[in-house]
């Protein structure tokens, strides 16, 4: 089973840093892909998200939500906190 929240980054991103910080002030408990402990992470974020993808990339349940930017959004859409909640009841 794939953990709930799953973060691929890389060190120096502002925006990975940026989406760590929401992903922790929402409580959400994350699992991170950091490319400098392993590079094969990178290709395997490729794999998943398509090649040119930037950093980070942000997968919930499963699916496969996008960057910060992305992130951010689905925050004041006021629907990130469905999207946690979605994933706790299946777990």
């Amino acid at each position: 089973m794939t953990a709930a929240v799953e973060i691929y980054t890389r060190p120096g991103c502002g925006y990975c840093s940026a989406a760590k910080s929401l992903l922790t002030r929402k409580k959400a408990t994350f699992t991170e892909f950091d490319i400098a402990k392993n590079p094969s992470w990178r290709q395997e974020m490729y794999d998943r998200a398509g090649e040119g993808s930037t950093f980070p990339q942000i997968w919930i349940g499963g699916n496969h939500v996008g960057g910060c930017d992305e992130l951010y959004a689905l925050d004041r859409e006021g629907k990130l906190d469905a999207m946690f909640e979605s994933v706790k009841a299946e777990s």
